[in-house]
């Protein structure tokens, strides 16, 4: 072969495997970049820094909100939804209201909320406790389905329905919209839940943990050693005096310290102009969540001056940090499905992965037969 052909083809080869590296290299970028790894190199330190609009100290304008005096600064956001269902009469002239439950529900969710009425929304679960339960709904664009829900608000008066699409992303209108019916129309309540219904829930274990939140369930597995060790280390006399008071800011279930996610193929993608942070603040897992009244009227108005944020749980999270509350982790609220048998639910509050109705029932029922729910 002649040196000028041996020349071209070695050349040929060149711009071809030089054409092949580029190609992979270009995929190796894009590939890094949809699963975020160039975002991770440009977020900012959480600690170093925060700010999230309103960019300031909020909690003045909280305290002139809740004592109906206009701040001098105007509110940042607004939900404008409506109530379109509104059993406001549900906590009217109800004395020392221990407990409300505000379930986020869809509207085809039927038989989930028929099951939960019967099972831990049960308003007369214990005669000595007054507890009342609403189910917090969106709207689906189904006229049928509609007239479903109106006459089973008709039946049972326990819906709370927005004028707002029922979807994922809306789940924080939906959550807002239960802390704006609890402030408004039953704000005279202890505690609060904002629980999904697909969740099993131990209302007895709800009572149990609200009593001693920060001790739960060692009181209960060794009472009186635990409970003696308390009495000793804080030198009080009675056990009463180790009750939550009433002017506790309780924000309590299962506390993650996460990240965001910055792979773009998530339905929990975040870009760096959402949130620029490589943290989150803390915060409960949205499927269950307690509140005390305090707590819960302060991170309602908290979201005047809190721009929203499509992820509920995130977003509650962002109100308590800007009021300064700090989350109460308790490993006995369980966000995923706990593996069941009949010995291991004994000091569960609540475990999610509970769509069947039936299952519901039967786990509830057992336990409530053990003396656990």
């Amino acid at each position: 072969m002649p040196k000028s052909s041996s020349n071209i083809l070695a050349m040929k080869l060149l711009r071809r495997n030089s054409l092949k590296n580029l190609l992979l290299l270009f995929t190796l970028v894009f590939i890094l970049y949809i699963f975020g790894v160039f975002h991770h190199l440009f977020e900012t330190n959480f600690y170093d820094e925060f700010h999230y609009p309103y960019d300031g100290d909020i909690e003045v304008f909280v305290e002139k909100l809740k004592h109906n005096i206009t701040p001098d600064v105007k509110p940042i956001n607004m939900y404008n939804y409506n109530f379109d269902k509104n059993p406001s009469f549900k906590c009217f002239n109800i004395e020392n209201l221990r407990l409300v439950f505000l379930v986020k529900s869809s509207p085809e969710n039927f038989d989930q909320r028929i099951a939960i009425r019967s099972t831990w929304g049960f308003e007369r679960r214990f005669s000595d406790v007054e507890i009342r339960t609403v189910f917090l709904l969106g709207q689906k664009n189904n006229m049928i389905l509609q007239q479903s829900v109106d006459e089973e608000s008709r039946r049972f008066s326990d819906i709370v329905q927005g004028n707002f699409t029922d979807s994922y992303y809306n789940n924080t209108f939906k959550t807002m919209m239960g802390l704006e019916w609890a402030s408004k129309y039953c704000s005279k309540a202890s505690f609060y839940m904002i629980v999904d219904d697909d969740y099993y829930v131990s209302t007895k274990n709800v009572l149990r943990f609200i009593r001693y939140p920060s001790n739960y369930p060692d009181y209960l597995i060794h009472p009186m050693t635990n409970i003696q060790i308390l009495l000793k280390q804080r030198h009080i006399q009675q056990l009463d005096d180790l009750e939550l008071p009433d002017d506790a800011r309780l924000y309590a279930g299962y506390v993650f310290n996460s990240s965001p996610h910055r792979h773009m193929t998530s339905k929990w993608y975040v870009s760096l102009t959402e949130y620029p942070y490589h943290m989150w603040p803390p915060y409960v897992t949205g499927g269950a969540t307690l509140f005390s009244q305090i707590a819960l009227i302060d991170m309602y108005y908290a979201s005047f001056y809190t721009k929203h944020f499509r992820f509920d749980d995130i977003y509650v999270g962002l109100l308590a940090y800007k009021t300064k509350i700090e989350p109460c982790h308790c490993s006995e609220f369980f966000f995923y499905n706990k593996a069941y048998n009949k010995l291991n639910y004994q000091y569960t509050v609540a475990s999610h992965g509970f769509k069947d109705p039936k299952e519901l029932i039967h786990v509830w029922t057992e336990q409530k037969s053990l003396g656990n729910a």
